[in-house]
């Protein structure tokens, strides 16, 4: 059991932040979960909605743009992880989160970082395979605007001092299955991944 580590989870609510949720509180992790609207805590088959009334969990209301809510959610906390994506017709979020985040770790002396993006982020040691380049293009072209504040982000992290992970990922599937991963620093060698394999490969990531 992992209830001497409580982990701050950005997007905790969204379709992969809740088999996150799950699986760290499967893992006996305390959690500390920002969401921007307060979900009712149900007797429900979902086991998300019973995971709100675990004893494990401290919800707080709050947006993960303003500095003061970021604050506030890490404190208390050994490690931060987002899932947090981008909100349709809202101002650019990857960026203006992880600068909060940066911020307040180093407030509170907090290391370890764990922030969940897309296949498209490029590094200068990048070497991409055909399939994941035009993946990549696609992105820059249709959603150009997400894709430059992603990469805002990322140079964020480059320029801090804390300990971070950067998760480039292909297309999400949503299950509880489970399949074949691997991992690479400078290719994405799968077409898709799970939420449950993205779930175990975040709360592996947190110990570094």
């Amino acid at each position: 059991m992992d209830q001497n580590i409580k982990i701050a989870v950005l997007g905790g609510g969204g379709r992969t932040g809740k088999y996150l949720v799950n699986h760290l509180l499967n893992k006996g992790y305390r959690l500390k979960l920002l969401l921007r609207n307060l979900p009712e805590v149900t007797e429900t088959p979902d086991q998300f909605s019973r995971n709100l009334k675990n004893p494990l969990v401290e919800i707080m209301k709050g947006d993960a743009v303003n500095f003061s809510d970021i604050h506030t959610l890490l404190k208390d906390c050994q490690a931060v992880v987002s899932t947090i994506g981008q909100r349709p017709g809202e101002p650019m979020v990857a960026s203006m989160a992880t600068e909060n985040v940066i911020k307040a770790m180093d407030g509170f002396d907090i290391r370890r970082y764990i922030l969940v993006a897309g296949v498209n982020v490029e590094t200068p040691f990048d070497k991409k395979s055909e399939q994941t380049k035009v993946a990549t293009q696609w992105m820059k072209t249709t959603f150009p605007a997400i894709h430059a504040d992603r990469a805002k982000a990322y140079d964020l992290l480059v320029q801090s001092s804390i300990d971070w992970t950067l998760v480039r990922l292909p297309v999400i599937v949503y299950t509880d299955q489970h399949y074949p991963v691997a991992g690479d620093l400078e290719d994405c060698r799968g077409e898709k991944i799970s939420t449950a394999d993205i779930a175990v490969f975040c709360r592996r990531a947190v110990k570094g």
